[in-house]
């Protein structure tokens, strides 16, 4: 077996929780910058907002995307909004993938059969609950991401300004921006993500093709990782196009879809789909992996500190 070995005593909730929230913040570290290139390609081809990259930058592809920002704003523009980024992770990820399981649990009143319906039902109880704890991060991330540093001064210029100046000129309401759309996206998510990765791991498992190890959760993690973008970019477009709007330019999030359909057709919900899947495909394999491990170190740091010398 690859890595470290399960142990005979199921994880903990709380070694979930902290698990999950760390490998989230692990794979952050990592792809960032696919993340901030498809931000910017999403909201290229907006009429305003109130951060906007610059006129002249006209992003192409993923790496023409971060190539751009490198040359006209410098390297350390890929990890805009990383602090609000982590901060996101760990309060974000700690709830919709930590206590997916206790959720699901939840659901199947302790029955060892669980249908898809109830891992449905876990996946979007915990992505929508995750999203009412986060929010305000999230808004913060994709602000600082869309904004670029050449040829102006920078909207925010640290995460506390941010969170400041968003409640001072939009007020609380603000930091809320976009939860609708957002609670539809991690719903989505949630079920495309968790319950996809659980039904190959499940599948491989079950079929003997591979066993409980670093390749079974790759496979599982990739596989998880495309599904999901597949399913859940257009929620994702509009609310990074939402979110990153000036004060009363779309009434809703409804309003922000409509007018990107009438403006720029059916494509421009799609706009951003390979740094989304480069992204969520590499995210989803480093923080599964890495999540997986986590639960089994930490419950193997538990169960040794327990054993009598």
């Amino acid at each position: 077996m690859v890595g470290f070995k399960a142990t005979d005593v199921p994880p903990t909730a709380t070694v979930k929780f902290l698990g999950a929230g760390t490998a989230a913040c692990i794979a952050d570290l990592i792809t960032f910058p696919l993340d901030t290139a498809k931000v910017r390609l999403q909201i290229q081809g907006e009429s305003q907002g109130p951060v906007r990259a610059t006129a002249s930058a006209q992003y192409r592809g993923v790496m023409g995307t971060i190539l751009t920002m490198v040359r006209t704003e410098g390297p350390r523009s890929l990890y805009n909004g990383l602090v609000a980024g982590l901060q996101r992770q760990m309060s974000f990820a700690s709830v919709r993938i930590g206590l997916y399981d206790s959720v699901k649990q939840f659901y199947t009143k302790g029955s060892e059969h669980t249908s898809i319906g109830s891992r449905l039902l876990a996946g979007s109880t915990t992505g929508a609950l995750a999203v009412a704890v986060a929010q305000p991060t999230d808004v913060v991330k994709v602000r600082f991401q869309a904004q670029a540093r050449a040829g102006g001064g920078r909207r925010y210029q640290s995460t506390v300004n941010a969170y400041k100046t968003i409640a001072r000129e939009e007020g609380f309401r603000g930091l809320w921006k976009g939860t609708s759309p957002n609670v539809a996206r991690n719903a989505i998510v949630n079920c495309a993500e968790l319950v996809t990765y659980d039904l190959i791991k499940d599948a491989l498992l079950k079929a003997n093709l591979m066993t409980d190890d670093l390749p079974c959760h790759f496979t599982s993690a990739f596989g998880a990782g495309f599904c999901t973008t597949v399913i859940a970019s257009p929620v994702d477009v509009v609310k990074t196009r939402y979110m990153n709007s000036a004060l009363g330019q779309y009434s809703s999030a409804g309003h922000c879809a409509l007018s990107m359909l009438q403006k720029e057709g059916p494509r421009a919900f799609y706009k951003g789909f390979m740094p989304s899947f480069l992204r969520l495909g590499s995210w989803n394999v480093v923080m599964f992996v890495t999540y997986e491990q986590l639960k089994r170190a930490l419950m193997a740091a538990c169960t040794s500190r327990k054993a009598p010398f």
